[in-house]
């Protein structure tokens, strides 16, 4: 029941050895058109998507409320393709959002530029320029979405289990290296562990989104922090009454478990659009 996910520089064989991974272990293979298709189901367009979706985002969308829409169900997303584990999720920012769940194995697939470049080249039967610069633009793209989103650098090695240079590998000798590394590292009970805690964001997320995006109740920056046995609500609201609201939905939501507000009052306060 792991759950592996796989960050990718682009021309590194990011989506080829995750399939062939994914075919390995009998796992189901989260790609980006079906995370893609679960933002479209909440009602997120294609402008959401272009704006958002592994890029780096403008100054001003870095700053308006689709941008948290964009995020906040970006995580109910993977959440729920992960709830059962036994899965290989690539890219969305899939190693920060799992980060702290048992039994997740994160994978950074890397090449060196000229290999990259040729492989673009190939690809595409394009000439060096073409090649590198759609190189260059995914690059800054990708580095800008995790900066704007997760506030980290996506090719800091400390942040996976493994780091694999694919310059001499194919996809398939790829796969079976993660395999083996992912075998010897992560024990049953970490893997239970991990299915059991992915439950509990995703249950903490949807009551989130169903607040700030189906209700839209005035809370803003609403967050929730989830155990077996309590989700403690953190955000901004300008009164004590919305405050009430928030709880009022969330047992509701969540009958039998104990809810906390640590949501602060500030009057009159104001938001970007």
């Amino acid at each position: 029941m792991a759950i592996i996910t796989v960050s990718r520089q682009i021309a590194s064989f990011g989506d080829e050895v995750a399939a062939a991974l994914a075919e390995s272990f009998g796992y189901a293979f989260v790609t980006r058109a079906m995370l893609e298709a679960d933002l479209v189901k909440h009602g997120l367009t294609e402008s959401h998507l272009h704006k958002y979706d592994e890029k780096k985002p403008g100054f001003w969308a870095s700053l308006a409320r689709d941008r948290d829409e964009y995020f906040d169900y970006l995580r109910e997303a993977v959440y729920e393709r992960a709830k059962g584990g036994n899965c290989v999720l690539v890219g969305r920012g899939g190693f920060a959002i799992l980060k702290d769940v048992p039994g997740c194995y994160s994978v950074r697939l890397v090449a060196p530029e000229s290999v990259r470049v040729e492989r673009l080249m190939k690809e595409f039967s394009w000439p060096e320029r073409n090649a590198r610069a759609l190189l260059q633009e995914s690059d800054a793209n990708r580095n800008g979405f995790h900066k704007c989103f997760f506030n980290i650098d996506h090719d800091d090695p400390s942040g996976y289990h493994l780091v694999l240079n694919t310059a001499f590998l194919t996809p398939k000798a790829g796969a079976e290296i993660i395999r083996e590394a992912c075998a010897r590292t992560i024990a049953p009970e970490l893997e239970a562990a991990g299915v059991k805690r992915v439950g509990e964001l995703l249950q903490a997320q949807k009551l989130v989104n169903h607040i700030v995006f189906d209700l839209k109740t005035p809370v803003h920056f609403l967050e929730a922090t989830a155990s077996e046995n309590e989700i403690i609500l953190h955000g901004v609201a300008d009164s004590p009454v919305v405050i009430d609201k928030v709880l009022s939905i969330a047992h509701s939501m969540v009958p039998g478990k104990k809810i906390t507000s640590a949501i602060s009052i500030v009057q009159d306060y104001k938001s970007y659009p």
